[in-house]
């Protein structure tokens, strides 16, 4: 349908995927070539779109991806990638079948797992495992060095099932002081010199820990937030061994300007008043779309300039304050680049005091995906109409 690659809102966000191509490979030659670089993208790749950021990271040098849930994983199957996918969280063994089919690899971290998974697997059927180990997050993961033994022995039993990979996920690999880090780290070489045989895929370092090199890369890293050109935290951004460029960028367009006098009120609950003649523009963006009410007062740029936003935040549109009248349809930027200044989705972090990673995640599919490659349009997701 010619609707699904339109939008009828003046209102996108716009994908940049030389930048994260970019940001894999500078990553990537950075390893040893016999190290695979696992792309992250869960979360609908962190609010910037699965299928679009699983094509570039592959062209950068990503040789697997790695997902949250089942469900993210089969959307790609379905949409075309071929290559090795990893679901980083748990999934139900009655659904192994369905894994195996479609050649997605998964995380387990149970031995009474296995034993559900071998009797619901099909005889026809072969699954890729990876096990998770708990050495410090305390989140999902094997603990023990007895479970471990006795998870690899179940698995040696069964020709259906290869247990491919083994790791773990740090707590502070963000955080400039490192002992509990080397904790963890030394906790995972204990548990994986358990086994007998050891698993040809070992992957401990997430994009703060590779970015760092403060962790062995041994056969593979999981390369997340930093692929989208986002620092892993505001603590380690002096040790980045390239600079990152940032693939997210939100903007609107004004669709109302009006010149308010002394005393006239914005939005709901009238917080706002204007103290002499202004001019107010209106945006088509709220919080239904994830721009949430907590932004009231944040800075937008228009014309390279900027501009406040004034009154409360309301479910589909809010207000700017601007320097002079402009006309209807003026670009305004939230996240990204204008006419040479910048506004930063870690400084809209800071504003809603949170982490960066939340802030491309929570603006919602309302919001249309623009993906630009040297400088074009060369795709868009309007999940809306599709």
């Amino acid at each position: 349908m010619e609707e699904q690659n339109q939008f009828y809102r003046d209102t996108w966000a716009e994908i940049d995927l030389d930048c994260v191509k970019e940001n894999v490979q500078q990553m990537k030659s950075l390893l040893p070539q016999d190290v695979a670089l696992m792309a992250v993208v869960k979360a609908n790749g962190y609010g910037h779109g699965d299928i679009q950021i699983a094509k570039a990271a592959i062209e950068g040098g990503a040789s697997y991806l790695a997902v949250a849930f089942l469900d993210e994983a089969l959307a790609l199957r379905k949409k075309g990638i071929n290559d090795p996918i990893l679901v980083l969280g748990a999934t139900r063994a009655e659904y192994i079948n369905i894994a195996g089919k479609n050649n997605i690899t998964l995380t387990f971290f149970q031995e009474e797992w296995v034993r559900e998974a071998q009797a619901q697997l099909a005889e026809d059927v072969t699954i890729k495992l990876h096990l998770k180990l708990d050495t410090g997050m305390g989140r999902i993961g094997v603990r023990e060095c007895p479970t471990v033994q006795s998870i690899e022995a179940l698995i040696m039993d069964d020709k259906r099932m290869e247990l491919e990979g083994v790791f773990t996920h740090f707590a502070t690999a963000d955080s400039p002081e490192l002992h509990y880090f080397k904790l963890q780290l030394q906790r995972f070489e204990e548990l994986v010199n358990a086994f007998q045989t050891r698993p040809k895929m070992l992957h401990v370092s997430n994009s703060a820990a590779a970015l760092r090199n403060i962790a062995p890369y041994l056969n593979g890293i999981r390369y997340g937030i930093a692929m989208y050109g986002l620092t892993p935290s505001p603590a380690i951004k002096e040790e980045l061994p390239f600079q990152l460029m940032p693939a997210f960028s939100l903007r609107t367009k004004l669709i109302h300007v009006k010149k308010l006098l002394p005393g006239e009120k914005v939005s709901y609950g009238a917080t706002y008043e204007a103290k002499e003649e202004e001019w107010i523009g209106t945006v088509p963006i709220g919080y239904a779309d994830g721009w949430l009410r907590k932004l009231q007062g944040q800075e937008v740029l228009i014309e390279g300039m900027r501009v406040p936003i004034v009154g409360r935040i309301c479910m589909d549109q809010c207000m700017i304050k601007l320097p002079f009248e402009l006309p209807v349809g003026t670009i305004v930027t939230l996240i990204g680049v204008n006419q040479g200044e910048m506004i930063s989705i870690d400084e809209i972090a800071d504003k809603l005091e949170t982490i960066n990673y939340e802030i491309p995640c929570m603006i919602s599919n309302r919001v249309p995906r623009v993906y630009i490659q040297a400088g074009k349009q060369v795709d868009m997701k309007n999940a809306i109409l599709h």
